[in-house]
């Protein structure tokens, strides 16, 4: 009850505020959507003077803790009163990376909002989330362009109006880019640094074959960090919990479950992955290679052959490292070993991955800005026009 009350607080101070003041809202689900916000946060308050509010569940969310007078923050936990707030939202534009809005619980609002979805990875958009996980948006600003193409046709197969599309780009990648750093020379097996880092679910590494892949990696003595999605740990810890009670007194293994966490990124050699998203990240970003665990893929979309296209994460896996059956964990040693002497090859896919995969590399946090104030500004302009003929 003590929740629900601070809640319905934060939603009546958010209430009360005046309309122009809700000019343009942002939602997260949780703190982990604020780094990927955070750019396009920074170029609205600052170059171009906007005012937002940053509505979120989660009361250690970052973004509503913020010295900027700029932001507002408003938390309205994750029941009653977040529908509440969906369902009568008034602004002119909600910026989000919440997915499936109008699908489940959180409906469009009953006021006219213009709805900008913002992509948080480069994964398709026909594979990995439902098959009309995205219909529901006025504008989306994708990162790659293979997303853009990918709307497009599910519009034309299911002849859905089609949505404002506007190019972004992928903040993570480029902070990765910005920050890395050669990981320490390799001499032998005990020099190589590998990182576990799975997706989450029942068909994934660590529900599957992580006690086995990781006593297969550290009896050959490498160094091996356990990066685990922060879903794992709320849906199946015990996965979690057998590893690190087999090897946690080994002094070779580590376990890692501070998303913001970079040294493990960093000082890695290779990464094992599966359908994870990090596997770009890690790939494109950093330029080191990435070995794929052969796993059936991670989908919620069971007809997503339909579109004919071959989603990007099907497509990246062999290009930014290499693919081993979970049959033939064994071989990973010598697999590993062959990546890590040809970083070079590593590097070049991975600069033509983002060359073809990425839009405004280097600048991705201006141009969602930009994109989103240009529509909260034709949206306001428009609300506010005198109807023709008066």
């Amino acid at each position: 009850m003590a929740a629900f009350l601070r809640e319905w607080r934060e939603y009546r101070r958010f209430r009360r505020l005046s309309r122009t003041a809700r000019h343009i809202v942002l939602y997260a689900e949780s703190g982990q959507d604020w780094h990927h916000f955070q750019p396009i946060v920074a170029h609205l308050t600052g170059v171009l003077g906007e005012a937002v509010c940053y509505v979120s569940s989660d009361p250690a969310d970052p973004g509503l803790h913020q010295a900027d007078p700029r932001i507002r923050g408003f938390c309205i936990g994750t029941g009653l009163v977040r529908i509440w707030f969906f369902q009568f939202l008034q602004a002119d534009v909600l910026l989000t990376q919440l997915l499936d809005l109008g699908n489940f619980d959180l409906k469009r609002s009953i006021h006219p909002v213009h709805y900008i979805y913002m992509f948080h990875s480069l994964i398709s958009t026909h594979m990995a989330d439902h098959e009309d996980s995205f219909d529901h948006y006025d504008t989306i600003l994708y990162a790659g362009p293979h997303q853009a193409r990918e709307i497009r046709r599910r519009e034309e197969l299911k002849g859905l109006a089609p949505k404002r599309l506007v190019a972004h780009g992928y903040h993570r990648i480029e902070q990765l880019l910005a920050g890395r750093r050669d990981p320490p020379p390799v001499h032998g097996d005990g020099d190589i640094h590998v990182l576990l880092a799975p997706s989450w679910g029942e068909q994934t590494i660590l529900n599957s074959c992580g006690l086995e892949l990781a006593g297969v990696l550290l009896d050959a003595g490498f160094r091996l960090t356990l990066r685990p999605h922060f879903q794992t740990r709320w849906q199946t810890p015990e996965v979690i919990d057998r590893i690190s009670a087999r090897h946690g007194g080994n002094p070779r293994f580590r376990l890692v479950e501070q998303m913001g966490e970079s040294d493990s990124l960093f000082d890695s050699h290779v990464m094992i992955t599966d359908w994870s998203g990090a596997g770009q990240d890690y790939g494109m970003g950093l330029e080191k290679p990435v070995l794929y665990i052969d796993l059936p893929p991670k989908s919620r979309n069971s007809s997503w052959r339909e579109l004919g296209m071959e989603p990007f994460e099907m497509y990246v896996r062999d290009r930014l490292g290499a693919l081993l059956a979970p049959a033939r964990l064994a071989e990973a040693p010598e697999l590993i070993r062959r990546l890590v002497r040809d970083p070079a090859r590593a590097r070049e896919n991975a600069q033509a991955l983002r060359r073809d995969f990425m839009c405004n590399v280097g600048d991705s946090g201006p141009a969602g800005a930009r994109a989103v104030a240009a529509v909260a500004t034709e949206i306001a302009t428009t609300a506010s026009a005198p109807a023709a003929g008066r």
